[in-house]
């Protein structure tokens, strides 16, 4: 059930006429989405328009935003403010950023496929994925990027973590879900280059 919102929040909003007060509610919606570097859940939403339809909510917003340079992305469990592709290289060249997105290495990056193709998978399906112990460091820097996080533990002796890809993931590669993962290719998930990397 939504939470309702702070009574001081909607105070001015009682005196409003129905349509005046859902273009209060976007503007709500849009400044939270505008101020979040993350996805912003139902659940916070719902604390700055209480019952009112977050879907109907967002649906306008998205309609709104039509002929701007960014929209309204669902990611994960949540939504977010993103710019749309077309600009990206207006964006990349103002903030002089070159191609690179993620500047993540090849190892990395092949690493990272595996854990979204896979997950929730530990490091010993990692090594049998690519035939050798990944270092911890590894793992670190994907996670300390907020491209992975860990996951439940794996039902086995020692109950070890499993990896999960994040929302930060899904952002970042222009997915709203992992459904919308590209067929796994033996070109991208490399593991004769990992094998090098971990030997």
């Amino acid at each position: 059930m939504a939470r309702r919102p702070d009574p001081e929040l909607d105070r001015h909003l009682e005196e409003l006429p129905p349509d005046l007060r859902w273009r209060e509610w976007l503007r709500r919606i849009e400044a939270v989405l505008f101020a979040s570097a993350t996805p912003v859940s139902r659940e916070a939403l719902a604390r700055v328009v209480g019952e009112v339809s977050i879907d109907l909510l967002i649906a306008d917003l998205a309609a709104e935003l039509a002929d701007r340079p960014y929209d309204v992305a669902r990611i994960g469990g949540g939504w977010m403010l993103r710019t749309r592709p077309a600009y990206g290289p207006a964006i990349r060249t103002a903030a002089d950023l070159g191609e690179a997105r993620l500047e993540l290495s090849e190892t990395e990056t092949a690493v990272l496929a595996a854990i979204a193709w896979h997950q929730p998978i530990s490091r010993d399906g990692l090594k049998e994925i690519f035939g050798g112990e990944l270092s911890r460091d590894l793992l670190g820097r994907l996670s300390a990027r907020g491209l992975i996080a860990t996951g439940p533990r794996e039902p086995r002796r020692g109950a070890p973590h499993s990896y999960v890809t994040t929302d930060l993931f899904l952002a970042s590669y222009d997915l709203q879900s992992l459904a919308d993962l590209p067929e796994m290719d033996s070109s991208t998930a490399d593991a004769t280059t990992v094998q090098d990397q971990v030997d």
